[in-house]
């Protein structure tokens, strides 16, 4: 038999309930500027998913849109360093200031760890409430784009994420290694159980050494777009600015996986949305 609740266990649900129903308008609030959300996903970490992700805004940014980038990967942000910030954010009013560099405001969690180094052990509520808090403190202003680089795999951290913010569609980050397309093939699943669009694919990592194709053959697979191929360069040895902005080969590479991608966001929105610049 059921047991009832106490009414002191009663309020404190609906006190409960409360509060994450205020959470969630504050947060709806902090994005409501936000014309387009995109994040870009990876099954597991060091497939270069938050190389994609900077280079992607900062070309967005350089092409004359208004673009953030939130490193939403706590365990291990890394955002920063990719994209050479050197200043932090300001906090004013209790409202974070997001840093700039190359035109792109940029909120980590590296801005608030007293070591780069610094392991962040947190269990999956810490780790919820901190994603919140940057989701409900942070002030982006009027964006065209915000580019979110998620936590890796299928854990709380990128589920708190996908059920915080409506995405309008991810970028999924695979090498040409099996693994990694497996794994790519998992984070696509669960993109898919929360009804959420996945704009296609993008193969990291291309090279003599790694070989190519595992993208493209894992996206004929589940029928999904292959955005494009990133070529393995030195170039992305230096953390002084966002590669896209240095080499030319790498520009033209960003510029066709963004127009694969542009594409298939212009295909999913309704005909009473803005077109997207």
């Amino acid at each position: 038999m059921q047991q009832q609740m106490s009414e002191e266990q009663r309020q404190a649900r609906l006190a409960q309930i409360k509060g994450q129903w205020e959470q969630k308008r504050q947060i709806t609030r902090s994005l409501e500027k936000i014309k387009t959300k995109i994040g870009v996903y990876s099954g597991k970490g060091g497939v270069g998913k938050t190389t994609v992700a900077v280079n992607l805004a900062a070309h967005l940014a350089n092409s004359g849109s208004k673009v953030g980038l939130l490193d939403a990967d706590i365990d291990c942000p890394n955002a920063t360093k990719v994209l050479g910030v050197v200043e932090g954010p300001n906090v004013e009013n209790g409202r974070i200031q997001p840093a700039l560099k190359n035109g792109v405001k940029v909120v980590s969690m590296a801005f608030f760890q007293q070591k780069e180094d610094e392991a962040i052990i947190w269990r999956g509520p810490m780790i919820h409430n901190a994603i919140n808090q940057f989701l409900q403190m942070t002030d982006w202003g009027d964006l065209d784009y915000l580019i979110v680089d998620m936590p890796p795999g299928t854990s709380d951290a990128p589920l708190t994420i996908m059920q915080a913010l409506t995405m309008d569609g991810f970028i999924v980050v695979t090498t040409p290694q099996a693994l990694a397309a497996m794994d790519a093939k998992r984070s696509i699943n669960m993109i898919k159980k929360l009804n959420t669009n996945v704009l296609g694919i993008v193969e990291n990592f291309t090279s003599d050494i790694f070989g190519s194709g595992a993208g493209e053959e894992l996206s004929g697979e589940l029928d999904l777009p292959f955005l494009g191929s990133i070529a393995l360069r030195p170039d992305y040895r230096d953390q002084s600015q966002a590669s896209v902005l240095i080499n030319p080969e790498i520009e033209k590479e960003f510029v066709s996986i963004w127009e694969s991608a542009k594409s298939e966001l212009e295909s999913k929105s309704s005909q009473d949305s803005p077109k997207i610049n």
